[in-house]
């Protein structure tokens, strides 16, 4: 896609070294006005024009507010975590609307507005660029990032700006916005590390926990994702992303966990296995988190999809009962996403299961990775299990917050509507598991 395009070269300038500029934040709050009439005072208005580096915000490439299409707005932004505050619904009409941030964060879910009428929301959200300063005890560089995957398709997760999502709900329903505010804000992070079960998905039918976890959480905490497809804990090391998160962390923030599924590929080359280099890995991770004030948290993967006799098949134990021992052995918050999905898969069924996964294609289902349905109830998994543990970061879980992983909601009572952006190409790793 163009934008993809566009984004790759702001992109390749942030490797440059440009991202470095940004790394030290900003002050400044930003306001937007949308739609006809003078734009209040300290407001910018905005007009129907494309994104351009010079004026630093505007239209993602054939998008524009005002109808039923989804739409893309971004703004140059420094590093760092946000509070964006939007003003949603529209004079004449009713609207729905629902925001994402970046690459599909889900951040506000079929926000309901009769004609006439406004509603105010605000939700935090992290900016990121590959440039690692030298903080912390980390020695500067650069993420090494996956071409043309994170430089292409997932650009708008590394560059320097905010891009939002102002998508209608289902049924032709359009979204509305009247003005955003965004600034700067001194909150906790809330940062997650894992692979393609644990990143942010860029395109259609594929998505995972991390994408939907934002949605359940109120303003004051930042969720940063730094999962990857087809990544272990050793990869995490060797591509520097566990030193872009320690190099950011303040003391407090949280860093959550999940590997398991493309371990098991070193089994297979006689690299490793669960009880021995899963577990060293882990030990590593938390020693440096530890060592930063920060909060170490494990989860267990969640299992496949794998049904023989109605009944499901474990294809992950021995990660999940090493993620335990880990947890126990370093004394370290677990969350048990692994026995939690079992629970939920289970209630499912075999055939009920079947919408919870990504099908790329009539007939082709992914058995690993999940759709936006199955990705959302597993971030109510994740978001129990940060409560049943008494961590930190439940006190900013939404206020009516409830799921039991016993009775799954119902898949037609799911409405988030999907991104814009297709594509068939399966995330990497867990080749031998489709």
């Amino acid at each position: 896609m163009p934008r993809f395009k566009l984004h790759a070269l702001i992109l390749a300038l942030a490797l440059g070294g440009a991202g470095f500029a940004h790394a030290a934040g900003t002050d400044k709050t930003y306001r937007f006005a949308f739609g006809p009439g003078k734009a209040p005072a300290g407001y910018t208005a905005v007009d129907s024009s494309a994104y351009s580096a010079t004026r630093g915000y505007g239209f993602e490439a054939g998008t524009h507010a005002g109808s039923t299409a989804p739409f893309y707005f971004s703004v140059a932004l420094p590093e760092g975590n946000y509070e964006v505050t939007v003003t949603l619904g529209d004079d004449k009409a009713p609207a729905t609307t629902t925001v994402k941030a970046e690459l599909r964060r889900l951040m506000l879910e079929n926000v309901q507005t009769a004609a006439g009428e406004t509603v105010t929301r605000t939700f935090t959200v992290n900016v990121r660029t590959p440039a690692i300063p030298a903080a912390n005890g980390v020695e500067a560089g650069q993420v090494k990032l996956k071409a043309p995957r994170e430089t292409v398709q997932e650009a708008w997760a590394w560059d320097a700006r905010l891009t939002l999502e102002f998508n209608g709900g289902l049924h032709g329903a359009h979204p509305a916005v009247r003005s955003i505010e965004i600034a700067p804000a001194n909150v906790p992070t809330l940062f997650l590390l894992g692979d393609s079960t644990v990143c942010d998905q860029p395109s259609e039918p594929y998505n995972s926990w991390g994408q939907m976890l934002p949605r359940f959480f109120k303003p004051g905490i930042a969720v940063a994702n730094h999962g990857e497809s087809g990544e272990t804990y050793r990869d995490a090391l060797a591509r520097r992303r566990t030193d872009k998160i320690l190099a950011a962390m303040k003391p407090g923030d949280m860093l959550v966990m999940q590997f398991g599924h493309n371990d098991q590929k070193q089994i297979k080359d006689g690299k490793g296995g669960p009880f021995t280099t899963y577990k060293d890995e882990i030990k590593t991770h938390v020693d440096a988190v530890r060592a930063r004030g920060g909060l170490p948290v494990i989860v267990s993967p969640m299992e496949r999809r794998r049904f023989e006799d109605g009944k499901l098949v474990p294809t992950l134990a021995d990660y999940a009962e090493a993620a335990r021992q880990a947890a126990q052995e370093l004394k370290v918050p677990f969350i048990d996403l692994n026995a939690m999905s079992k629970t939920l898969y289970t209630a499912l069924g075999p055939d009920g299961s079947v919408p919870a996964f990504a099908e790329p294609q009539p007939g082709k289902l992914d058995n690993t990775h999940h759709s936006p349905y199955g990705s959302y109830e597993l971030a109510k998994l994740v978001v129990l299990g940060l409560r049943q543990a008494g961590l930190p970061a439940a006190r900013f879980i939404v206020d009516d917050f409830r799921f039991d992983p016993a009775h799954p909601d119902p898949v037609a009572s799911f409405a988030v509507p999907p991104s814009p952006q297709v594509t068939l190409e399966r995330p990497l790793g867990d080749e031998g598991n489709k």
